[in-house]
């Protein structure tokens, strides 16, 4: 059986046995639309970019991020790891605050990105908390990266197929472990960061790995599957998938005791024939999610690519006053979880109630 099959948003199982066991077409007619589908979707990524950031420059994000909070300086460092015990390369980059003389070890997020991504993703994220005084630490999962949209587009099935197996889901969570571990130890940076002060985030798929990463649990052939890494204090979680093919989500998140955050839209959409979610798969991982430490921020509008760093997505007005938005609501949780208070939680729907549609914030 596999584990994030029924996990992951846009991407089908068995794509013409779905649609034709669904009764929407013969199995033929149901090949040539999946082709025609997966085609359309290529062409699409192709021209905008799953992450358009791979054409932005970190220093452009970092620049802008300085003309907006008044911090001079960011600069990041991109690091070619590799695990040995699994052979798999781990590339990631590191966003950082400029060193000063006196400056105290700095909280560290770690961020998964999305299917078809890579670490020179979200950077309007990873830039934005540099800038604040956090190291941000941006994997790339090799076995789910922008590599996907390469090479043959018929045989794009197979490599959707192949970034949702079981097998991809756990090696997910394993990149993260290890590139922690990679950079405590690092001879350079290591002592810079606080080992006490870290938490994660994720989008989509980055999200699923998040949450595995938190402790979600999933049972197979009688074995629960747990991946809790403990070092992870809290997380925010954009465009949280459900547990498709399970019916209790309550149950798997039962382990997980960190606070979080939950940001989505009300256009937070995927569709693919045979396949949908919506909106309320994300706010049902919120409502399941144990505890009162956890927040939820619903905008009106946009779409699931809006929380990547492409510009355009979701509406060329709303999306940079989302992006900002979500911006100044995860510092204020991070700030809420290391001690600093919940004024900027408290104060945050009012600075934005133009754009936001629901928000709920839990107790401490």
């Amino acid at each position: 059986m596999e584990l994030y099959k029924p996990l992951l948003p846009g991407v089908l199982p068995d794509p013409m046995r779905l649609l034709s066991r669904q009764g929407f077409l013969p199995t033929a007619a149901a090949a040539a639309a999946v082709f025609a589908v997966l085609l359309l979707a290529s062409a699409r990524l192709a021209a905008q970019g799953v992450e358009a950031q791979q054409n932005s420059p970190v220093v452009v994000a970092a620049t802008e991020t300085a003309r907006e909070t008044g911090v001079a300086e960011v600069v990041s460092h991109d690091y070619e790891w590799h695990d040995a015990s699994r052979d798999r390369a781990v590339p990631v980059r590191l966003y950082l605050p400029v060193a000063t003389a006196g400056r105290r070890t700095l909280p560290l997020v770690v961020f998964s990105h999305g299917i078809g991504g890579s670490r020179r993703g979200y950077s309007y994220l990873g830039a934005y908390w540099a800038s604040h005084g956090y190291a941000s630490l941006h994997l790339q999962h090799v076995g789910s990266d922008r590599s996907l949209w390469a090479g043959n587009v018929f045989n794009l099935v197979g490599r959707l197929q192949g970034a949702a197996q079981e097998e991809e889901a756990i090696a997910r969570v394993a990149d993260l472990r290890f590139a922690l571990d990679q950079l405590l130890s690092h001879p350079e940076v290591g002592q810079r960061i606080d080992p006490e002060r870290i938490v994660a985030a994720g989008h989509s798929y980055g999200a699923n790995t998040i949450l595995l990463a938190l402790g979600a649990r999933i049972e197979r052939q009688g074995r629960i599957i747990d991946l809790a890494e403990p070092r992870l204090k809290a997380a925010m979680l954009l465009s949280a998938p459900p547990f498709y093919g399970e019916t209790d989500v309550a149950r798997i998140l039962s382990g997980i005791s960190v606070p979080t955050l939950h940001i989505t839209a009300t256009e937070d959409i995927i569709r693919i024939p045979g396949y949908y979610s919506g909106a309320e798969d994300r706010i049902a991982v919120f409502e399941a999610m144990p505890g009162a430490r956890k927040v939820l921020a619903v905008f009106e509008g946009g779409s699931h690519s809006m929380f990547t760093d492409r510009a355009a997505t979701g509406g060329v007005t709303l999306n940079p006053l989302v992006k900002a938005a979500t911006r100044e609501l995860s510092l204020a949780f991070w700030q809420k979880v290391f001690g600093g208070g919940d004024a900027a939680l408290r104060d945050w729907p009012a600075r934005h109630n133009g754009i936001v549609a629901r928000y709920v914030a839990g107790g401490s």
